[in-house]
């Protein structure tokens, strides 16, 4: 696989620290809030924009414009012998992710946003929907945006480590301003990056992600 060219790289860091930020974020989440008021459901509805727009410049930027399969982004089958790989890597980010929270609790007094109170305080469909935001939709475009072009991009100019820093790096600023999940999202690129590199499917990196995002809005709708 030839490597992609620097403005690819540049656009898609553009779109994610401007665009998104600016236009996703701002103008369009609030011409949403005119008819949406329930904030879960306004995050997946705006969440699902947000997701078929990095989803489609993800493919745009390396089959169209690099000419490369959607195999270069790691659109591949997961072998039967990362399976272990996926479960450990899972288990490993839900414990961390646990530890945090008991540590936020303790010392920081909670780690509820406004996602997580409106979840607390609604019926089976909200967390239907937030289940299907947070564990289905978010992994799979992040995954093919964070992991399967920027760490690529990086991986193909330098080693493992500076490719797994830089690419969490970028993936926890784009999730300001929820401050309380920053130190969570780095370790959460680090980890999805690694099995990314080690199983060379983008697969393996969605369904930790998944698992520890899905398990995180059951526990909260059970137990918050």
């Amino acid at each position: 696989m030839k490597k992609w060219s620097n403005s690819t790289f540049i656009i898609a860091i553009a779109f994610a620290l401007i665009v998104v930020p600016f236009i996703f974020d701002r103008l369009i989440a609030s011409l949403l809030g005119l008819w949406i008021e329930d904030s879960l459901v306004h995050g997946l509805v705006s969440g699902l924009i947000l997701a078929a727009s990095i989803t489609l410049l993800t493919f745009y930027l390396i089959i169209v414009k690099e000419k490369e399969s959607p195999r270069s982004l790691g659109v591949k089958s997961l072998p039967i012998r990362h399976i272990t790989t996926v479960i450990v890597w899972s288990v490993i980010h839900i414990i961390i992710g646990i530890l945090y929270v008991v540590t936020l609790e303790v010392f920081a007094g909670g780690s509820a946003n406004e996602k997580t109170e409106s979840l607390e305080s609604q019926t089976i469909t909200m967390f239907l929907l937030a289940f299907t935001s947070a564990a289905i939709i978010s992994p799979i475009y992040e995954e093919l945006f964070y992991r399967g072009l920027i760490y690529t991009w990086l991986r193909q100019r330098t080693s493992i480590l500076p490719s797994m820093l830089i690419s969490s790096a970028i993936f926890t600023v784009v999730h300001i301003p929820t401050y309380n999940t920053l130190p969570i999202n780095f370790v959460a690129g680090l980890i999805t990056a690694w099995v990314y590199e080690k199983t060379g499917t983008i697969l393996s990196s969605i369904l930790v992600h998944a698992s520890f995002n899905g398990l995180a809005v059951v526990i909260t709708y059970l137990f918050i």
